[in-house]
């Protein structure tokens, strides 16, 4: 196992030594009955005084993660109990960190000044939806507003030039945009691909129920969202002349809906209020459930 101790650190050496045991534990860099490196070892190897070793490898003991074996050493203690706890469970995720820069073969310093940046930079405090499209943004900012905690702003790609843009946000994009987004990002920063819901699926839960000679309205002010679901809607059998499709930046594109039985919409258009009582309303959700649940996991 390999260690690294910095003596100008606040933390004290033995603590240190702890620490990178119950790491290395953890991520099963350590597995239960490998023997520690000796006091002396550790010692001479490291120029620290062996009193300091002893008093780690007597709290690793205390604290239930070794045993020392008479005559043979410090060993590895076989609890099996995995982690439970939020703590120790993210004791293992920074386990695994550093099990993977030690993989690399990174410079302790050039890690330890690298987390410091991460350290240093504000907490994330919103999700910023990063959207080529104007239209598209804003029918995503809809949604998430409806269902999510944490606040949400949008931007283009860019308004990503501008640092304060990207500062204290998690940005988010459609996969379609994720190789756009990921270009005008610093590098490290992390990304929420937004996994979207199948259109076809969607529509199979309620298209039956509307099938024969009856008018579906389409309405949006994405023009792709109005061909799309045209596609679709075709594509499962309803004639091209039993839809009515409206772009919804136009003047007076209401008209005609009120004769439809159905209306698909997105969610920005269903805000608006101006769509007719009489049908029914179904709201497109472009997210799916999965990346409804990730983004209600932040407050």
């Amino acid at each position: 196992m390999r260690f690294w101790f910095s003596p100008a650190s606040e933390v004290p050496i033995y603590r240190q030594l702890v620490t990178q045991v119950v790491l290395a534990i953890l991520s099963g860099d350590l597995s239960p009955g490998d023997r520690l490196p000796s006091t002396r070892e550790l010692a001479r190897r490291f120029s620290i005084h062996p009193n300091t070793v002893s008093a780690g490898y007597r709290e690793l003991e205390r604290e239930g993660w070794t045993e020392y074996r008479h005559g043979s050493g410090v060993y590895v203690k076989n609890n099996a109990v995995p982690p439970s706890t939020p703590e120790q469970i993210l004791d293992q995720h920074i386990a695994g960190f550093f099990r993977a820069v030690r993989e690399l073969n990174l410079p302790s310093g050039e890690v330890r000044h690298r987390v410091a940046q991460w350290l240093a930079s504000p907490p994330p405090d919103h999700f910023l939806l990063i959207d080529p499209d104007p239209e598209v943004r804003e029918i995503l900012l809809a949604e998430i507003g409806e269902f999510a905690k944490f606040p949400v702003s949008g931007a283009s790609l860019e308004d990503c030039a501008n640092p304060e843009t990207i500062l204290a946000a998690i940005p988010l994009c459609r996969p379609s945009q994720a190789n756009a987004v990921r270009a005008v990002l610093p590098a490290g920063v992390e990304l929420i691909t937004l996994q979207i819901r199948s259109a076809r699926a969607w529509l199979d839960s309620w298209l039956p129920s509307l099938k024969g000679r009856r008018l579906i309205g389409v309405a949006s002010r994405w023009p792709d969202f109005v061909e799309i679901a045209r596609t679709v809607l075709e594509a499962a059998g309803v004639e091209s002349d039993l839809l009515v499709l409206r772009n919804a930046t136009r003047p007076r594109w209401v008209r005609g809906l009120d004769q439809t039985a159905a209306i698909i919409c997105d969610a920005r258009t269903a805000a608006t209020g101006k769509l007719p009582q009489g049908p029914r309303i179904f709201v497109f959700p472009f997210l799916a459930d999965a990346a409804r649940a990730e983004l209600s996991r932040f407050c």
